[in-house]
């Protein structure tokens, strides 16, 4: 409840005028996101069912927009349908499929998402970041089913499906199918699949690939709470707060997704070693038998 309190009072500022942009705030529920820990390792599953980190990839809670909570509000309604998640859904699918920016929560950060295939979007979002154009953006999607379409692929399937979906990016060969102003400048992509339950459906309900960096200025420090980039709310048209990801305090919660690159057949990459390097090193190299590629 403070949470819910804490956005409301955010919406009542704004609606005053004194706010600190126009973004309108959709408030997820404590516990609608799986947190992978320091190094990356998904929760494991709890006797009587559930996560024992006490996140949920496969539980919609219900939600309603509380009445005088202002537009693109949602809360908790214990026993509700999950109609309200699916409404939070589809207002963050259709501000990005009107060419805005959309503030997500993932399974590592918070993240700014756009259409991936909207030239103007794209460029939209290294404006805000205040990015140089030559350093790319990460796809992001909703299931492995889907990279192949974009992707290049010369890794066996199953080990796609070791490390996504969770807080690794892997970077490949992208195909035709992606947008040719998106990272005009390399053959390669990274592609992110996050183990978030709003990030993998909000992924599902858009027509191509979401394009997705983190919610910070660049050279800036990550965000683990949606108060930590509202400077940045002014440039955005819907912030998805799913409240603090991970402890707040430690800066291993602010490493980002482990960044690989797959594209040469046989070996691997690390292009940044992020919060699950160890396990994804260890499935690398123990079970598929790639080889660390010479810097």
């Amino acid at each position: 409840m403070a949470r819910a309190a804490r956005v409301l009072a955010l919406a009542a500022e704004r609606a005053a005028g004194s706010g600190p942009g126009r973004a309108r705030l959709v408030l997820l529920p404590p516990g609608s996101g799986a947190r992978p820990g320091p190094q990356g390792a998904r929760g494991e599953p709890a006797e009587g069912g559930g996560w024992a980190d006490g996140g949920s990839a496969a539980v919609e809670p219900g939600w309603a927009a509380p009445e005088g909570g202002g537009p693109g509000l949602w809360r908790r309604e214990p026993g509700r349908p999950a109609d309200g998640w699916r409404e939070a859904v589809t207002a963050a699918a259709a501000a990005l499929q009107a060419g805005g920016l959309v503030a997500v929560p993932t399974d590592t950060v918070y993240g700014v998402a756009c259409l991936a295939q909207d030239s103007a979007a794209v460029r939209s979002i290294y404006s805000l970041k205040g990015r140089n154009g030559a350093k790319p953006l990460a796809i992001c999607l909703g299931d492995v089913e889907r990279l192949y379409r974009y992707c290049r692929v010369n890794v066996p399937d199953q080990l796609l499906r070791d490390l996504l979906p969770g807080p690794v990016t892997l970077v490949l060969e992208r195909s035709e199918e992606l947008n040719k102003d998106l990272n005009p400048f390399t053959s390669l992509v990274g592609v992110r699949i996050p183990d978030h339950p709003f990030m993998r459906d909000l992924a599902r309900a858009c027509p191509g690939p979401l394009a997705l960096t983190s919610a910070n200025i660049s050279s800036q420090g990550s965000t683990l709470t949606v108060l930590e980039f509202q400077d940045l709310w002014p440039q955005l048209s819907l912030v998805i707060d799913g409240g603090p990801i991970g402890d707040i305090q430690s800066p291993e919660c602010r490493l980002g997704s482990t960044v690989v690159d797959l594209s040469v057949s046989g070996k691997f990459s690390i292009i940044r070693p992020g919060c699950a390097l160890t396990p994804t090193v260890e499935i690398l190299k123990k079970k598929y038998g790639l080889v660390p590629e010479s810097p």
